[in-house]
């Protein structure tokens, strides 16, 4: 402590100063985990403009992929009645007791077969094809559309040609059609793996045009002031 000078008389009263008083420290500031005032109600956070519209665009082409579906599945009405046209037919006879096919070693079965599948090729080439003139484009959800189509319609076909065929109940036939007499063997197809001629086929179309033809992504323009590896500054 110090004292000032002693004043003159009838001065005021003398003061003190102490050296060792400071101003008062600021007070830090409050850590960083502390809560702060309390926010208002958010509101809901709006996508971007590119997630937008990506999202759009994946809804338009799941609905064209449920229509290329819907419509590839149709046409199989098509190939189920050109299979029980062309296909050939299976003669079989019945001696009264039992049934036996007219020509044993005839190649009819196989033949029926191998329409569905030639049939079926034709098919799915037409429709890749088709879908890629349309949808240029593509995607993903495109080619599982196609995919999936193509593989209802060579069901549908199987089952319409059937239906159309000689009735499957042999026993029947053979006494409408009496003893000794040659009647047709219903249409049956052996080889279950020919429903898979018209999907591999579209699906085959499809990737050769989409490589060959297919819209190319835009090449990516280099950054000459970016400075980055290879590139000059």
């Amino acid at each position: 402590m110090t004292r000032q000078d002693r004043p003159a008389a009838g001065s005021a009263a003398p003061t003190w100063h102490d050296d060792r008083v400071t101003a008062p420290l600021t007070p830090h500031d409050p850590p960083s985990n502390e809560p702060g005032p309390a926010a208002g109600p958010t509101e809901p956070a709006l996508l971007p403009v590119d997630e937008a519209e990506r999202r759009a665009q994946t809804r338009a082409e799941l609905r064209q992929a449920a229509v290329v579906a819907a419509v590839v599945a149709v046409s199989g009405l098509l190939l189920g009645l050109l299979w029980a046209w062309l296909a050939p037919k299976v003669p079989l006879i019945s001696d009264g007791k039992a049934v036996y096919l007219k020509n044993s070693e005839g190649e009819q079965a196989i033949g029926a077969d191998g329409t569905f599948a030639l049939l079926a090729l034709g098919f799915g080439v037409l429709s890749g094809a088709v879908v890629f003139w349309l949808r240029r484009r593509g995607g993903v959800p495109l080619v599982v559309g196609l995919a999936a189509g193509s593989f209802l319609a060579s069901l549908v076909a199987w089952r319409l040609g059937m239906w159309l065929g000689p009735t499957s109940d042999v026993v029947a036939a053979a006494r409408a059609a009496g003893r000794g007499v040659v009647f047709d063997a219903p249409l049956k197809l052996a080889a279950k793996g020919t429903l898979l001629a018209w999907p591999l086929a579209a699906m085959a179309v499809h990737l050769v045009l989409t490589a060959l033809f297919g819209p190319r992504d835009p090449e990516p323009v280099p950054d000459w002031t970016s400075g980055e590896p290879g590139n000059p500054a």
